[in-house]
């Protein structure tokens, strides 16, 4: 069987190489060359003349087992993600992208995931607080022609959640090829704070991602061309030219209500966007990455770094036309390496258009009862420092056999992340929720305040995080943590810790089966 192209990987020439190349004849030329070619914008290229694709969403009734049963199945496919091109693409149940799946916390929920792929892939269920081997990360690997039937009990608040995979070493050419879904967790709390909820019509999901393709309309994978690796360019991944929402090339969406809640989801492989809208509007924000803000947050701009999410509810007036725009964002890095990682860039994303009649709608809640309150560390908490520098975290590559932290199950912890170079990294968290205490000891900004699993690391030096973690034990089977930026997770730049009942970590093993088959690695997982 023909092995689908895997995202190419070349080397880093920053530092001492990048040295030995500056050296040489005509580097300046090919920097200044490829320096100048790095500035990526669409603005004014678009028109804006294609209605937004809305995923089917998936929200079955209990079976008589009192199960809610969800069913996908994922392959290849044909897809015009341009205008009279077809381009090869995978989804689940289609040709591109995948469902969206809703579910209520307290549900039973049953998953056949079958895989129809021309290679072994996983699911795994972004920000779901589930059983470590139903968490679909690099253990669970499901082989071509085969399915996977994961279930778990919703024990967790309202949520903007997603699912895509996670096979070590080859998720960014597994999600940009097109598998990637949301999933909208509701609990009583987010009902009764009245907020937008028709899905497609005023409670809109927007899945963005950035694309490079070929003229003939195929994905191009190239990460960074000759004369970029030589500049020095060559350490991110894919940074698209054309932006997709829900597969959508040069989309609007058709306000007909007062007020929208829009679900923003980065799908990227790499690339930072500094969100907001192009006649200055202001919006707010009401759930970060994990659940609903106690308070709804007037912005006028968020970050969203791979694979956050953020819940944002705008107003309209009759008539009234704006664009969602990717402004420059500032990502904390150095010449040169803000341009080459994105820093420079401008997108357009979709334009916004209302009808000249709008319905009503709730007015905005000042206060959402029930919202999860934020994660506090009790005296004493137990730290970990974790070191994000090139592909490593804490001077070491992912070992799938070696487990690297034991946590005990219910506590709540102070992580240290370190950002150690002057690149993009994105840390997330499996099994557990955060809330960012400080970066380099300032606060955080108010986009990122809130309950969270993915995190941007802003600049050099350290964000403390209180990191709680979920009831869920199981010592043979462990969760992930990594950079979200795909290029660096598959090279490497990951850990994986187990969480058991407290008083055994000293007994837990270190090592964890590899290439355990459907992903069961033995033991039924059980709440502390």
């Amino acid at each position: 069987m023909t092995k689908a192209p895997r995202l190419p990987r070349r080397r880093f020439l920053l530092g001492a190489g990048g040295l030995a190349v500056a050296a040489g004849a005509g580097w300046g030329a090919t920097f200044l060359t490829v320096y100048g070619d790095r500035r990526r914008s669409n603005v004014g290229k678009l028109s804006f003349r294609n209605a937004l694709r809305i995923p089917e969403l998936l929200d079955p009734a209990p079976s008589a087992d009192g199960r809610r049963h969800y069913r996908l199945t994922l392959a290849p496919g044909t897809s015009e993600l341009l205008p009279g091109r077809r381009t090869p693409t995978w989804g689940a149940n289609g040709p591109y992208l995948a469902p969206t799946l809703r579910a209520r916390r307290g549900d039973r929920v049953a998953m056949t995931v079958r895989n129809r792929l021309p290679e072994a892939t996983t699911l795994h269920w972004h920000g779901m607080l589930l059983p470590a081997r139903m968490d679909g990360g690099p253990h669970q690997m499901i082989p071509t022609g085969a399915d996977w039937r994961p279930s778990w009990t919703v024990h967790q608040s309202a949520a903007t959640l997603w699912y895509h995979p996670h096979p070590h070493g080859s998720t960014g050419s597994h999600v940009y090829r097109g598998v990637a879904g949301m999933i909208i967790l509701d609990d009583e709390h987010g009902d009764r704070a009245a907020l937008p909820r028709t899905y497609g019509v005023d409670d809109v999901p927007l899945v963005i991602q950035d694309k490079n393709f070929h003229a003939d309309g195929t994905l191009d994978f190239t990460e960074t061309k000759l004369a970029e690796t030589v500049a020095g360019a060559d350490n991110l991944g894919v940074l698209g030219d054309t932006i997709l929402v829900n597969g959508t090339y040069d989309p609007y969406f058709r306000v007909t209500t007062r007020r929208v809640r829009l679900r923003l989801l980065n799908g990227s492989n790499a690339r930072v966007y500094w969100l907001g809208f192009t006649d200055g509007r202001v919006f707010h924000q009401v759930a970060t990455d994990a659940g609903l803000l106690e308070r709804p947050r007037a912005l006028h701009r968020l970050l969203l770094a791979p694979g956050e999410r953020a819940e944002i509810v705008v107003e309209f007036a009759p008539g009234d036309e704006t664009v969602l725009r990717g402004f420059e964002p500032s990502l904390h890095l150095g010449f040169p390496t803000e341009r080459f990682m994105g820093g420079d860039d401008t997108f357009d994303i979709i334009a916004l258009r209302a009808a000249p009649r709008l319905e009503p709608s709730p007015a905005l809640p000042a206060r959402v009862d029930g919202a999860p309150a934020p994660v506090a560390a009790p005296a004493g908490a137990r730290r970990r420092h974790l070191e994000f520098t090139g592909l490593q975290i804490n001077g070491r590559t992912m070992d799938m056999g070696r487990v690297d932290e034991v946590v005990p199950a219910g506590t709540t912890e102070i992580w240290e992340v370190e950002r150690g170079d002057d690149w993009v990294h994105v840390f997330h968290v499996h099994g557990a929720v955060f809330h960012v205490l400080d970066i380099g000891g300032k606060q955080p900004p108010p986009y990122a305040r809130g309950p969270k699993d993915t995190f941007y690391l802003h600049e050099f030096g350290t964000a403390r995080l209180a990191v709680r973690f979920d009831t869920l034990t199981d010592p043979r089977a462990p969760y992930m943590y990594h950079c979200h930026v795909l290029r660096h997770e598959d090279e490497g730049m990951m850990g994986q810790f187990t969480v058991v009942e407290p008083g055994t970590e000293d007994r837990a093993p270190r090592t964890v089966p590899y290439g355990m088959p459907h992903g069961d690695p033995g033991g039924a997982p059980h709440h502390h």
